[in-house]
C-alpha cells in the first residue's frame, strides 16, 4: 500500500476532509477495480474529481466512493473522466518532421520494425505514425503496438475513424511536418467522419495495458509515449521511464511529449539525446 502524505499547513479544514476523501477513493478504485491512480498528479486527480461529482451533483468525494463501490457504471463513468485523451492527427508537427528527417533513416538500416505507442488514446497519433512511416517506405516491414488502459478509447482507435470537423486542423498538421501526400489520399469522408484507409491498419494491434500496473508489453525498437507522463508524480514517471527501457532495444528510440524528459530518471545515463526541442532519445548502451 502507497501511504502519501497529504497534510498541509496552509489548507483549510475543508481542503484537508477532501484530500482525506480522495486518498480513499484512490484506494478504493484500486482495491475494488485494480486500476492505479495513486500515483497520478494529485492536482490533475482532484481536479477531475470535482468536475465529474459536479456534474453528477454529489455531495462530496465520500459520496462518490459509496457509489462506485455498490455499482461499476459510475466507476465506469469516473474512469472516462479520468482518462486523458487530448490528442490530434500529427500533434505538435515537429515531433513528426523530425522523426522523418533524424530517425527514419536510421530505420530503414532495420530489417523489421517493432512500435509501441503507449498511451496511444483514440488512436489519432497512431495513424500518423503509419502514414508517415508508408511514406518512408517502411510501414510494409513495420509492426505497430498501439496500447492504452481505458478499453473505451481502445475499441475507439481500432475503428480508424475520426470526426469530420477536425480534418483542416490536421491536414495542415500533416503539411507542417513534412507530408509528402495530398492527405485526403488517406481517408474518405462522410456527412460527419472521416474514415482512415484500411491499409494503414494491417500492421497495427491494439490493446489494453496499463503502464502503472502492468508489465513490459514487447520488446520494439521505438517507443512514442508523448504527454502522458507528464500526469504521473516524479516516482511513477521513473517507473514508467525503467519499463519503456526494458521493452527497448539497443539502439532503439523513445519519443516523449515537449514537457517530458528522462533527465532525472535512472534511464538517463543510457540515451543519448536525437533531438532535444522535440524529446526524441536513442538508446546507446545496455
Amino acid at each position: 500500500m502507497i501511504v502519501t502524505s497529504i497534510q498541509n499547513p496552509d489548507l483549510d479544514d475543508d481542503s484537508l476532509v477532501e484530500n482525506v476523501e480522495l486518498e480513499l477513493l484512490l484506494q478504493a478504485v484500486y482495491l475494488k477495480y485494480g486500476y492505479d491512480f495513486r500515483e497520478y498528479s494529485r492536482a490533475h486527480i482532484k481536479r477531475r474529481v470535482l468536475h465529474y461529482i459536479a456534474n453528477k451533483r454529489l455531495p462530496n468525494i465520500s459520496s462518490l466512493q459509496h457509489e462506485l463501490l455498490i455499482e461499476k457504471k459510475c466507476f465506469d463513468e469516473l474512469l472516462q473522466e479520468l482518462s486523458i485523451n487530448v490528442t490530434e492527427m500529427f500533434r505538435g508537427p515537429g515531433f513528426y518532421k523530425s522523426i522523418r528527417e533524424k530517425v527514419a533513416g536510421l530505420l530503414k538500416t532495420y530489417p523489421y520494425i517493432k512500435i509501441w505507442h503507449a498511451g496511444c488514446s483514440t488512436g489519432e497519433e497512431v495513424y500518423s505514425m503509419a502514414i508517415l512511416l508508408k511514406e518512408e517506405g517502411l510501414y510494409d516491414r513495420t509492426q505497430i503496438y498501439a496500447t492504452d488502459f481505458n478499453p473505451r478509447v481502445v475499441k475507439s482507435a481500432r475503428e480508424a475513424t475520426f470526426p469530420l470537423k477536425y480534418i483542416k486542423e490536421y491536414t495542415s498538421n500533416y503539411q507542417k511536418s513534412g507530408g509528402q501526400e495530398s492527405f485526403s489520399d488517406y481517408y474518405r469522408a462522410t456527412n460527419s467522419s472521416v474514415i482512415f484507409d484500411r491499409s494503414l491498419t494491417k500492421n497495427m494491434v491494439f490493446a489494453e495495458h496499463n503502464l502503472v500496473t502492468d508489465r513490459v508489453f514487447a520488446e520494439v525498437n521505438m517507443i512514442i509515449s508523448r504527454n502522458v507522463l507528464i500526469y504521473f508524480n516524479r516516482h511513477l514517471q521513473n517507473k514508467v521511464l525503467s519499463l519503456f527501457d526494458e521493452s527497448l532495444s539497443t539502439g532503439g528510440f523513445l519519443g516523449l511529449g515537449n514537457k517530458e524528459t528522462i533527465s532525472f530518471s535512472d534511464i538517463a545515463p543510457k540515451y543519448k539525446i536525437i533531438d532535444a526541442r522535440e524529446k526524441i532519445y536513442k538508446k546507446s548502451h545496455e
